[in-house]
């Protein structure tokens, strides 16, 4: 999402500079390093120190921040405040109020730490399954609540469903906005561009291979779809990677019907999509966007998807895609036959998917819709 903003805004001559640290840089630490880690997560003196030198230099007009777990910190927050700097912050998960960011706990929806303290998220070891890492990730919201509140001068949700779901971080309502993820068009080989996606007989999961993602409904699903349906004639097509990969791998050496793509990068991914008759998204959490839907229509394919989270604003079932049960094996092998019974209805979903795209998502009016926001918080900082 950086990625994408970064580009769209300088397309329009905006000068965008990038200040980052990658996580994966911890595994080459010291072990005496790695020791400070936790108290980094609360406070990286580093990053203020560096973040605060960065503004002196450039003295931008806006803060755009998207992540600042775990290596920047809240301490970010301040030194922005110490520059006069306005903040934005898209949210792009539950962070604030989840220490595993998901809502997800134990293969279920988990919204223990929403209705009750969160100090039940160290009792259950909810971030990495460890009961001390999750123990830094609440101390740093607890510590650094006040700060989330009165620091930042916009914030944007990527979906309303996400915005609703934290409410109970009580933030300022005017400086609350919606505003989707920005995605663009892939571009296609002609001959992938010019094949009708419901001609073909393949539907696809493209994604991570975990359970949140719901990896382990899409094969008792399609397992359902293939021994209810007379004469199935679909294939799967799964793309990713993850830690559930070794149990799909089994699982589909079994099922002639089910193609393994391995990790694809985006342009495989596109030509995948393109070329199916729907994308499958069976989601065992509440997420707060979904990419791949929104993906999916820009390529003219109909989503098929978990009816939550951000899922039920996106998609209009009948119209441009289909919604079943959350957590549904039947239903959504039902929906699977739907999508056999009935190409040319898919295929007139996939149209009308196009047509939702260019009108709710379209990348220049997000990027229009982003720098209006921008303008919010330099004429009303926090």
């Amino acid at each position: 999402m950086v990625d994408n903003e970064r580009e769209a805004l300088t397309a329009r001559g905006h000068e965008v500079i990038r200040f980052e640290r990658d996580s994966d840089a911890i595994e080459n630490w010291s072990v005496a390093k790695k020791t400070t880690l936790p108290g980094r997560v609360i406070w990286s003196q580093e990053a203020y120190r560096d973040l605060r030198a960065t503004l002196t230099e450039h003295k931008p007009d806006v803060v755009h921040m998207h992540n600042t777990f775990p290596l920047l910190s809240p301490a970010v927050l301040y030194a922005c405040r110490a520059q006069s700097t306005p903040v934005v912050i898209t949210l792009h998960n539950y962070r604030l109020m989840c220490a595993s960011r998901n809502f997800f706990r134990n293969g279920t929806i988990c919204h223990d730490c929403v209705t009750g303290p969160a100090v039940q998220a160290v009792v259950h070891g909810c971030y990495k399954n460890s009961r001390p890492a999750t123990a830094t990730v609440v101390l740093a919201n607890t510590i650094h609540r006040q700060a989330w509140r009165t620091m930042i001068s916009a914030y944007m949700f990527i979906s309303a469903a996400q915005r609703d779901l934290l409410t109970g971080l009580d933030l300022a309502p005017d400086r609350v906005f919606v505003r989707h993820n920005l995605i663009p068009t892939r571009h296609l080989s002609p001959a992938t561009a010019a094949t009708p996606p419901a001609t073909g007989n393949t539907v696809i999961y493209a994604g991570r291979l975990d359970e949140a993602k719901g990896v382990r409904l899409l094969m008792a699903g399609w397992d359902h779809y293939q021994a209810t349906t007379p004469s199935p004639a679909l294939t799967l097509t799964i793309a990713g990677a993850g830690t559930l990969g070794p149990e799909i791998t089994a699982w589909a050496a079994t099922r002639p019907s089910v193609h393994l793509a391995g990790h694809a990068d985006p342009a495989r991914c596109a030509e995948l999509m393109a070329a199916a008759r729907a994308v499958i998204l069976p989601s065992a959490w509440a997420e707060p966007f979904g990419l791949v839907a929104i993906e999916a229509m820009a390529l003219g394919v109909p989503p098929v998807a978990a009816a939550h989270g951000a899922f039920t604003e996106l998609i209009t079932p009948g119209v441009d895609g289909t919604l079943f049960t959350p957590g549904n094996p039947q239903a959504l092998g039902t929906a699977i036959t739907d999508i056999d019974n009935n190409p040319r209805r898919y295929h007139t979903y996939g149209e009308q998917a196009r047509d939702t795209y260019t009108k709710k998502f379209d990348p220049d009016h997000n990027i229009d819709q982003l720098l209006e926001i921008y303008r919010f918080a330099i004429t009303n900082p926090a």
